[in-house]
């Protein structure tokens, strides 16, 4: 379990941890298993900034705007970059094979580009209404989190695109077992959460925001498999990035 979390430290977040020394499939899944618990860690050090700027701030934009910057910083934009190739990818319309290497160009595409801010953007306008509605703190930690247990339910199914890279060392590595129990417990968590802290209302929206974050990443992520081939680094990113911000949007509406 350390290797593991180590490896997990290591691929989704900033953090430069030694990893294992030998770095199998098994020990991959089982970091992909962690995932969640680093969204956590991730979600929390965000609301953090949020907190801490609200304080300083009248306004909730700003606050909003550096709590989605500090998660872009802490993942070195991996996963905005992974949905920039993946959209540039599946704006050429070409085979597997073409759209693989359309994603593996080091320029940015204006698809790409317009995807990245368009998705940053809801971000920030969804956190700052979660904060208006007093519950931005914890919108942000949900909406963290469900993004990472997109990343493992889509190594628990999806085969990989290649034979090398991040996405054939993780993909079918993970026990669906584990991303159901990280599901239910995520799920019921914040749902507990929404009902101490508010009312009936935001447990429904708590449980709709990781309900159709965890949906729209199954969509994307069985489109990938015929426009892409499969899994890899790219979709695994791209996916993280829309399940946050489905989650966020629908953690928005209402009063």
């Amino acid at each position: 379990m350390p290797d593991a979390l180590r490896l997990a430290l290591t691929t989704l977040t900033v953090l430069r941890v030694q990893g294992p020394e030998r770095l199998e499939r098994r020990t991959a899944g089982r970091a992909m298993e962690l995932a969640p618990l680093v969204g956590l860690l991730l979600g929390l050090a965000a609301a953090g900034v949020l907190s801490a700027s609200q304080a300083l701030v009248d306004l909730p934009l700003l606050p909003a705007a550096l709590a989605v910057a500090t998660l872009a910083l802490l993942t070195r934009g991996l996963h905005l970059d992974g949905l920039a190739d993946l959209v540039d990818g599946l704006a050429s319309y070409r085979d597997p094979e073409g759209t693989r290497a359309v994603m593996k160009a080091p320029d940015l595409g204006p698809m790409g580009m317009v995807a990245v801010s368009l998705t940053l953007l809801v971000q920030v306008a969804a956190v700052m209404t979660c904060t208006l509605h007093g519950r931005g703190s914890a919108a942000l930690v949900l909406a963290v989190v469900t993004g990472r247990l997109a990343v493992l339910w889509a190594c628990t199914r999806t085969p990989s695109a290649t034979a090398e890279g991040l996405g054939a060392l993780v993909a079918q590595t993970a026990r669906r077992t584990v991303a159901a129990g990280w599901t239910v417990a995520v799920a019921a968590g914040f749902g507990w959460y929404a009902t101490v802290a508010t009312d009936q209302e935001q447990l429904v929206r708590t449980v709709l925001a990781v309900v159709l974050g965890l949906g729209l990443a199954w969509v994307v992520g069985r489109h990938a498999v015929r426009r892409v081939g499969g899994l890899t680094g790219d979709v695994l990113g791209a996916l993280c990035e829309l399940a946050t911000t489905a989650s966020l949007v629908v953690l928005a509406t209402g009063s």
